[in-house]
């Protein structure tokens, strides 16, 4: 019997223990959970450096956003912030679901409109941030977020912005994720087009005749060229300039690239048929393409989509 007590007692300890070990892993999960649910919540207050060298401090995640530029909301809706974006500028129209959202206003921001949708944040840029520095400083006093993005003008720069925007709102980890993906992608197109032994020369124009501008160096459009191991014949130029026609003929592009024809009609049409320009190789060989011009120029997630579309339009043998 003081065997079969003995055994019995054993087996009630041993169950005691094990019961007392599954409550303790219980436990630990909880506090686990716990745990994570606190490292969430301590990712806020952020305080960021925006563009214009201003500490911004974000109290918590925001749960509505208003964009002032498509490139910025371009970068929200990447991020997965489509329900949080509650207003975006005039010139939005991208993905469609932006064509939902409360326009707040382009070049003049309606401020009454924006404080009414009771934002969070507000995402302002570079760009145009100098034009509206009352008003953002009357969504400061309102007691919003005003965060501007930096004007990025080159791939490092457009990632630094997608790092801000996903900081802000508590998406480092899908911002970084995005910046990956651009980065594969991108390099997946230099690899293509890197052993191209003849480049071709390129002329793009911005806008149309007769006040013809073009992309010099220090402009993205100038990277990008330079990315498919294409010349930019106007590489010499600074900036944004208006040009010569009887210089860019001289260069004799291999090449023309268009990037309006979301408001001029036919485009190509217009360059093919320019009096002047029969003896120029790209107008002889037409080889003057339109680009999606919100894919070149808006600095955001599609940038690389731009760089690719611009590619394959330069190098068509290539990209197959």
């Amino acid at each position: 019997m003081k065997k079969l007590y003995s055994l019995l007692l054993i087996v009630l300890l041993t169950i005691g223990a094990l019961a007392g070990c599954t409550e303790k892993k219980e436990q630990v999960k909880e506090d686990n959970k716990a745990s994570v649910g606190s490292k969430t919540e301590a990712a806020f207050p952020v305080t960021i450096k925006d563009a214009l060298g201003n500490k911004v401090v974000i109290e918590k995640k925001p749960e509505k956003i208003v964009s002032l530029m498509p490139s910025n909301t371009e970068i929200a809706y990447s991020l997965g912030l489509g329900k949080e974006v509650v207003g975006v500028s005039d010139f939005d129209n991208y993905p469609e679901d932006v064509l939902k959202k409360e326009k707040v206003g382009g070049q003049d921001i309606n401020l009454e409109k924006i404080i009414s949708l009771k934002p969070n944040l507000v995402l302002a840029h570079a760009s145009s941030a100098h034009n509206s520095t009352e008003g953002l400083q009357q969504l400061k006093d309102a007691g919003i977020s005003v965060l501007v993005v930096n004007d990025a003008e080159n791939f490092d720069q457009v990632y630094d912005s997608i790092r801000m925007i996903g900081k802000a709102t508590g998406e480092t980890k899908k911002a970084d994720e995005i910046i990956k993906g651009m980065k594969d992608d991108l390099a997946k197109i230099i690899a293509k087009t890197k052993d191209i032994k003849m480049k071709k020369k390129v002329f793009v124009e911005v806008s149309p005749a007769p006040e013809i501008y073009t992309s010099g160096k220090n402009t993205f459009m100038d990277e990008m060229l330079s990315v498919i191991n294409a010349e930019n014949i106007a590489n010499d130029q600074e900036g944004w300039v208006k040009i010569d026609q009887e210089a860019m003929i001289k260069r004799n592009p291999d090449v023309v690239i268009t990037t309006y024809g979301y408001y001029v009609k036919n485009p190509t049409e217009q360059v093919l048929s320019r009096q002047g320009w029969e003896s120029v190789n790209a107008v002889k060989n037409k080889q003057v393409i339109d680009v999606d011009s919100d894919r070149v120029t808006r600095s955001g997630p599609r940038i690389v989509e731009g760089v690719e579309e611009l590619a394959k339009a330069v190098y068509p043998e290539v990209f197959k």
